[in-house]
């Protein structure tokens, strides 16, 4: 699966001025329910990308909202539920989005 890093990791949000302490992106020509292209997590460690290429293995489906994440990472890597949630942990509220893999 290939990834457009927009926020790459270190890089801040435009308005609310979080420090993204991951690469963030998503699936290009891929729309999500919220009308916007498909978004993504990058897992594969601190630098910053402009693109990235990985296997989706999980989702951080967020309760009451239509903007789902994927969690993509590089092949041959395996994060737990507790490595996601640390990593996702800079833009996630805990208790309002839970892991769901197949």
């Amino acid at each position: 699966m290939e990834l457009i890093i927009d926020r790459p990791y270190g890089s801040l949000h435009p308005t609310l001025g979080f420090r993204y302490d991951a690469n963030y992106g998503y699936v290009p020509g891929t729309i999500a329910p919220d009308g916007e292209e498909l978004d993504a997590y990058f897992l594969g460690g601190p630098e910053a990308l402009r693109t990235a290429c990985g296997i989706c293995v999980a989702v951080v489906h967020r309760m009451g909202d239509d903007d789902d994440k994927l969690v993509v990472v590089p092949v041959g890597y395996q994060p737990d539920d507790a490595e996601i949630i640390a990593a996702v942990a800079f833009q996630e509220i805990p208790g309002r989005y839970r892991i769901v893999r197949r």
